[in-house]
């Protein structure tokens, strides 16, 4: 198992298709890659930065994200988001990610997460 701590990361991809667009999600009403869209991409990226460290049982779920969308990105375009740990304190959990379209830079982020026990999270539903 992989040790938590700051410095784990993961890149996650995806190609945006109609349905990452702003008009079909609603965010917008122009057919470019949605802010929606980006942000799951982010939380994907930061989630399994991490998972291969947790103990068994244990997963994250996201607590809060500050992003900027600072470009568009047409359908078609493949689009990545670099998440980072930084920092580690307890189970909270704090993540600087980037998301890329090729070498231009479309969002940034920090985002935290949080350490749960899986059935303990899913029994207080």
């Amino acid at each position: 198992m992989t040790e938590l701590k700051a410095g784990l990361e993961h890149v996650s991809t995806v190609v945006v298709t109609a349905s990452l667009t702003a008009e079909v999600m609603g965010s917008g009403d122009m057919p470019v890659f949605a802010t929606p869209a980006m942000v799951a991409l982010m939380e994907n990226a930061a989630m399994k930065a991490v998972a291969p460290a947790l103990e068994e049982g244990k997963t994250t779920v996201g607590g809060l994200i500050e992003a900027s969308h600072l470009k568009p990105s047409p359908v078609g375009a493949e689009i990545s988001a670099y998440a980072k740990l930084v920092e580690v304190d307890g189970k909270k959990l704090r993540f600087e990610i980037e998301a890329k379209e090729g070498d231009k830079t479309i969002g940034k982020a920090t985002h935290l997460r949080f350490i749960v026990d899986r059935e303990k999270f899913m029994s207080a539903l």
